[in-house]
């Protein structure tokens, strides 16, 4: 039975529909997620094309990034919880409308300072993909849950590896601003494409704006199974951020004396990921998500001793590189998936509450992979770095198997005492 919370409307639920998304629908939200996430990541390509058209120095540019992940970081625990205060569809047309504006704006910004404030407006308002989720799972019946978030975060992992490629190329061509420009208009165009194609959604929740801020901190305390998926995420992406921080000063290092593009080209290597999610959350509707937790906490684990490999340099360290960072990125995204999946099971009354705590997990956990990250490479080396990874999917591979112990246990328990019941029911007993 769905618990309700104080304050959530008197007889809505978050699944309207019995049926399955339409696929038109699911895409044009997979579209979304990867225009969203995509304004995160092109900027990071343009710096140095930002750095001659503005006459600054190239390190100067790394402030507009900065201020994008900073203001993305304040939208998904500003701007996210709303998701169930608010009917989603003008929800998504007013944050894509803001997102368009701003990156209009920082297309037309005359110099860094108003690049960077711009920077900031846009990831604010780029939370378009943190909202698409939970709208999904509303919209999608729990059988079916998995499967619809494994096709949302292959459009966000689309995005982010196509960001780079169209922000750098066609910067190229045209000037730094022309992917902010073409990143606006498309922007625009989904906020009325959205406009029309979102069916209409009944909040899930009446609590004033500072309550719902609080929730997500609330749910983190009461609800273990979110803060199980939370540690999970954290962990993992701890691990992720730490490996792709220090991975370019490896291959730029002594060792192999690669260029930066050569970090760009590795990372195409998790492309993979695109048709992997959507796998793995058939495999989450079919098993649940522990038995996808499993494995792909054994894959992140698993991962570390063959990035290892790489300190060696030469093709077959490159090559290690690669099936690394492979099977790291794969791993990460599909537990991904299954953790999304336990973290909405949780409360179906507030998704947007729910992802906030779980995104908020996993971004600080992976600011804080990058910080250790760098200081573990600067006294144990890029095999430091492997350990660290190692010991982060341990800590949570840990907390998986005592779980899953638990709940057998319990499982047994309840088994054994549905069986002396029915036991002391049957007319022989009495």
């Amino acid at each position: 039975m769905t618990r309700s919370m104080p304050g959530s409307t008197p007889g809505s639920t978050p699944h309207p529909t019995t049926r399955a998304m339409p696929r038109r629908l699911l895409a044009l939200l997979a579209v979304t997620c990867a225009v969203a996430v995509g304004n995160l990541y092109f900027p990071q390509a343009v710096g140095p094309l930002v750095a001659a058209g503005l006459h600054v120095s190239p390190d100067a540019t790394a402030v507009v990034v900065t201020a994008t992940q900073l203001g993305y970081t304040a939208g998904i625990v500003l701007l996210v919880p709303l998701g169930d205060r608010l009917p989603n569809r003008p929800l998504l047309v007013v944050l894509l409308s803001l997102t368009g504006l701003a990156l209009l704006a920082a297309g037309c910004a005359p110099a860094l300072g108003p690049l960077t404030a711009a920077g900031a407006a846009v990831g604010l308002t780029t939370v378009a993909a943190q909202v698409v989720g939970p709208l999904a799972a509303g919209l999608t019946p729990p059988e079916r849950q998995g499967a619809v978030i494994g096709v949302l975060l292959s459009g966000s992992t689309a995005g982010m590896l196509l960001a780079r490629t169209f922000g750098g190329t066609l910067g190229e061509w045209l000037g730094w601003r022309a992917p902010y420009l073409v990143a606006a208009a498309a922007a625009l165009l989904l906020a009325v494409v959205l406009g029309t194609a979102v069916p209409t959604t009944v909040p899930t929740s009446r609590q004033p704006y500072r309550a719902l801020l609080a929730e997500p901190f609330r749910l983190l305390r009461t609800e273990p199974e979110l803060r199980r998926s939370s540690l999970y995420q954290a962990c993992v992406f701890a691990g992720f951020s730490a490996v792709w921080t220090c991975l370019a000063l490896l291959l730029t290092g002594p060792v192999y004396r690669l260029g930066a593009p050569a970090v760009g080209l590795l990372a195409l290597v998790g492309a993979a990921t695109v048709f992997c999610t959507p796998y793995a959350g058939r495999l989450v509707d079919r098993h649940g998500p522990d038995p996808v937790n499993l494995v792909c906490l054994l894959g992140v684990l698993g991962s570390a001793p063959v990035l290892a490999l790489g300190v060696r340099g030469g093709p077959l360290g490159l090559a290690a590189l690669v099936l690394g960072t492979l099977l790291l990125d794969v791993a990460m995204q599909c537990g991904m998936v299954a953790g999304q999946a336990r973290a909405y099971a949780v409360r179906p009354d507030a998704p947007g509450r729910v992802k906030t705590a779980y995104m908020t997990c996993g971004y600080l956990g992976g600011s804080a992979g990058s910080w250790l990250g760098v200081r573990v490479w600067g006294r144990a080396g890029w095999w430091g770095v492997c350990a660290l990874l190692a010991l982060l999917a341990a800590v949570a591979l840990g907390r998986h198997l005592s779980a899953v112990r638990r709940a057998g246990r319990q499982a047994r328990r309840e088994a054994r005492h549905a069986a002396r019941r029915a036991a002391g029911t049957t007319p022989l007993s009495r």
